[in-house]
């Protein structure tokens, strides 16, 4: 599939079934170090007068390092078919596999120095422009706090600076 830059604005995927139900891959790093997750929480919008997608992870999570020690982030969303990579990212740690070459997804360096996957379907690019971690003194209602166990996202914002899709 080949990938055309496209405008934010014409993202035409619902982003609860795009993020919620057909999950995404967070990946930072460079083509020599790398690491990807998957996730099913995280939305996209508009804030500071900018496209932002707001993403969260774990400390615990071997790419919250590549988040924290790299200012760009990208959003890979594929099509069913690669389902069972996703899936594969999600269970495994980039500690102790290299998911890249585990699953066969290939790697390619974006404009910013960022990687994405060529069999993404959508790629948002975002540069990170805040972070704030998730206090549980804030949860108002209390069913949230029963989703962790003392194990607190940060939450990342970052301003979208290119999106390539197979569609446009």
């Amino acid at each position: 599939m080949s990938l055309k830059r496209i405008d934010a604005a014409d993202i035409t995927d619902n982003p609860f079934s795009l993020i919620g139900e057909d999950w995404m891959l967070i990946t930072s790093g460079t083509l020599d170090s790398h690491n990807m997750m998957t996730a099913s929480w995280g939305g996209l919008g508009i804030l500071w007068h900018k496209p932002v997608s707001y993403i969260f992870i774990r400390p615990q999570r071997h790419t919250f390092n590549f988040v924290e020690s790299n200012d760009v982030y990208t959003l890979n969303f594929m099509d069913e078919k690669h389902r069972n990579a996703l899936k594969y990212c999600g269970s495994h740690s980039g500690r102790d596999v290299n998911k890249t070459v585990e699953t066969g997804l290939t790697p390619v360096e974006s404009e910013n120095g960022c990687v994405y996957f060529e069999e993404s379907r959508l790629v948002i690019e975002c540069k990170t422009i805040y972070y704030q971690d998730i206090d549980p003194a804030h949860f108002l209602s209390p069913d949230i706090e029963k989703l962790y166990n003392n194990d607190y996202h940060r939450m990342y914002v970052g301003e979208v600076i290119q999106c390539l899709s197979t569609e446009g």
